[in-house]
């Protein structure tokens, strides 16, 4: 059985390849492209930047984007103490209402630990 990291990659893959794919959809490849654009290193560290869109997604309650934060956070080095803080941070600006996307979150976390 795979693990949730590949499920979640293959369909982003399949799906932004599919929407890439369109005719005439000029605002969205450029909106993609910002998107891949403010994730590069800059004077923030990537890691950093992937720690901040963590919590804007967590706060904004999309499961997409706080899998792919993670993703990405684990991928630039993010360790468990460090998304601790993160998720802190997260609960403290969202509120208890984030506490579903956090159990979430620990979870798919703990899916890229293997």
């Amino acid at each position: 059985m795979g693990s949730q990291k590949d499920a979640f990659n293959s369909y982003r893959e399949k799906m932004n390849e599919r929407i890439l794919s369109a005719e005439n959809n000029k605002v969205i490849k450029r909106i993609f492209n910002v998107d891949t654009n403010a994730y590069l290193e800059g004077e923030l560290s990537v890691k950093t930047k992937e720690m901040l869109g963590l919590v804007a997604s967590m706060v904004l309650r999309c499961d997409d984007c706080i899998k792919y934060h993670l993703l990405r956070g684990h991928e630039n080095g993010l360790t468990e103490a460090e998304l601790m803080e993160v998720i802190g941070i997260a609960n403290l600006v969202g509120g208890t209402i984030v506490i579903p996307h956090t159990r979430r979150a620990i979870e798919f976390w703990d899916d890229l630990q293997h």
